[in-house]
C-alpha cells in the first residue's frame, strides 16, 4: 500500500512539474502533443489532485498498519518472554526443592531416606509437562523421556 501510494505521488508531482515547466498551454506527453483548454486543464489539474490525495492516504493506511502489526508483534513476543520467565522460576523452585529433599534424605538416612526419594519422585511425576506443555518446554510432542 505504501509504495503505491509513493508512485501515485510521485506521478501527481511529475505531472505538476510538467505543467509547471511548459510555457504554453501545449504538452508534450510520450510524444503526443496535447492543447488543452481551461475547462480541460481544469479537469486534468482535479484528477493530479485526486491522485495526489489518494496516494498520500494510501501511504498513511499502509503505515499506520505497519505500526498496528509491529505493535502486536511485540506484545506477543513480550507474553512469550513472559512465559519463558515464569517457566524458569518455576523450574528454578522445583530444582531447589529437589535439591533440599535431596539434603534432608541425606541427613536422615535408612527407611526415612527412602521415603523422601519416593515422595521426591511423585512430586517429579505430578509437575511433569503434559504433551502440550512439552512444546512449550522445547520439547517434542513424541518425546517420551521422564
Amino acid at each position: 500500500m505504501v509504495l503505491l501510494g509513493l508512485i501515485l505521488v510521485l506521478l501527481a508531482g511529475g505531472a505538476v512539474a510538467l505543467v509547471v515547466t511548459e510555457e504554453s498551454s501545449r504538452y508534450i506527453l510520450f510524444g503526443n502533443t496535447y492543447q488543452l483548454d481551461h475547462v480541460q486543464m481544469f479537469l486534468a489539474g482535479a484528477v493530479v489532485a485526486a491522485a495526489l490525495l489518494a496516494g498520500i492516504w494510501l501511504i498513511g493506511a499502509g503505515s499506520r498498519r505497519t505500526a498496528r502489526k509491529r505493535r502486536r508483534l511485540r506484545a506477543v513476543r513480550a507474553e512469550a518472554s513472559d512465559r519463558v520467565s515464569r517457566l524458569e522460576d518455576e523450574k528454578r523452585d522445583l530444582e531447589r526443592r529437589l535439591e533440599r529433599d535431596r539434603n534432608r534424605a541425606a541427613h536422615d538416612g535408612g527407611t526415612d531416606g527412602r521415603v523422601a526419594h519416593e515422595r521426591v519422585a511423585s512430586e517429579r511425576a505430578a509437575h511433569e509437562p503434559v504433551d502440550g506443555d512439552r512444546l512449550v518446554a522445547g520439547g517434542r510432542p513424541d518425546d517420551t523421556r521422564p
